[in-house]
Order: C-alpha cells, then structure tokens, then sequence
C-alpha cells in the first residue's frame, strides 16, 4: 500500500517537473524570436551604398535570406505605393476629363 502511494507521489513530482520545463522552454521562444528582427531600413541603406547581400549580412551580424527578404518586403511595398499612385492619379485624370466635357443638358 505505501509503494503505491509512494509511486503516486514520483509520478505527480516527475509531471510536476516536466511541466515545469515545457512551460520555461516555451517562454524562451518569443525571446529568441525578439532577438532575431531585422532592421530592414538599415539593410537597405546598406545595399544602396553598392554592398552585396554576403557583405551586409555579415556586417550587420544577420543572416543572407534576411537581406534578402528586406529586398522582397522593399519591392513589394514599392509595388502597392506605385500602384496606389496610379490609381490616383487615374482616378483624378477621369475626374478632370468628366469636367473638361460640357454637360449633354446645356449643349445644344
């Protein structure tokens, strides 16, 4: 009878233990992660000096598909600030022709 509650009270103290463990391991991770964000704005201050991507990861202690990733993130918000610009001004070139062209009412 006492080996069983014995073995009861190993068990509960080894999930204890273990619990503890998974729950501190899994802290780390947003630490870890928060350790590895990358300045993209000085990344491509870098490469528009003329560094290429080996250059700048090592000297700016990241990894080359970071940089390379800063890139895509740089060209793809190029993209839809360009594309954004069009439609504006697209919108605003259709608006000034609708102006421009006399009403069907008052032209005879």
């Amino acid at each position: 009878m006492e080996g069983i509650i014995l073995m009861r009270k190993l068990a509960i103290a080894t999930a204890s233990a273990m619990l503890g463990v998974a729950l501190s391991l899994s802290s780390m991770v947003p630490a870890v992660y928060a350790a590895e964000t990358v300045n993209c704005d000085a990344v491509m201050q870098e490469l528009g000096q003329g560094k290429k991507a080996k250059e700048v990861a090592a000297d700016l202690k990241i990894s080359r598909s970071s940089v390379y990733r800063c890139k895509r993130h740089a060209k793809n918000a190029a993209k839809a600030a360009e594309k954004s610009s069009m439609g504006t001004s697209e919108k605003m070139g259709n608006a000034a022709a609708a102006g421009a062209m006399p009403s069907p009412a008052t032209s005879k």
